[in-house]
């Protein structure tokens, strides 16, 4: 996979990243999305320094994250739970009818 080198700004810093190709339109619109965050809370606590604002920032973001993993969770569990209803009334079908 060919790789290529960005720099990226988080919270007026540059971190140089060397990334596939195909991957830096989704790098540079998450960066985006963090530098908005971090401005939001910059001006909701203004009295606060920039490492309160990135440390909100990336509270919300993993809480998301963590209500995502529990609701796919939650959707797996759904999907086995009809197949599995789906096994039985198959079985009582055939064995029972």
């Amino acid at each position: 996979m060919e790789q290529q080198s960005i720099q990226i700004s988080i919270a007026d810093r540059y971190y140089p990243l060397r990334i596939p190709a195909n991957d830096e339109e989704k790098i540079r619109a998450a960066a985006k999305i963090i530098n908005e965050k971090i401005a939001l809370y910059k001006k909701r606590y203004a009295n606060r320094d920039t490492q309160d604002a990135l440390s909100m920032a990336l509270l919300q973001f993993v809480i998301r994250l963590i209500e995502a993993e529990q609701k796919e969770e939650a959707n797996q569990i759904t999907d086995e739970l009809r197949s599995l209803d789906t096994l039985l009334d198959e079985y009582i079908k055939i064995n029972l009818s």
